[in-house]
């Protein structure tokens, strides 16, 4: 069964920075589509990006500009590069994986922007 385990969740003061990991096992990492979700408490769980197979990286409105999505295929390991973090951007963060159809997340890491 696909797992995705993510780290590098924390508190940081905003204006920081902070960078996510999501490691991919038992799935052909170069060949799906992996992301970030994230879900504030209270609220629903939002895409933040997304890196796809064909090479695109589309970034919601609310951290375009501010994140960066990157992946490396020979380690299976997805990265979120977070800058000049708000206390909007606190939430817990999910690995997503969509392999052969089939939604896959991690366990979630938690951020904390305190202001």
């Amino acid at each position: 069964q696909v797992q995705l385990v993510e780290s590098g969740g924390g508190l940081v003061q905003a204006g920081g920075s902070l960078t996510l990991s999501c490691v991919a096992s038992r799935i052909i990492f170069s060949m799906n589509t992996v992301g970030w979700y994230r879900q504030a408490p209270g609220k629903l769980r939002e895409l933040v990006a997304l890196a796809t197979s064909g090479g695109s990286t589309p970034y919601s409105d609310s951290v375009k500009g501010r994140f960066t999505i990157s992946r490396d295929n020979a380690k299976s390991t997805l990265y979120l590069q977070m800058n000049s973090l708000t206390s909007e951007d606190t939430a817990t963060y999910y690995c997503y994986a969509s392999v052969s159809g089939r939604n896959y997340w991690g366990q979630g890491t938690e951020v904390t922007v305190s202001s």
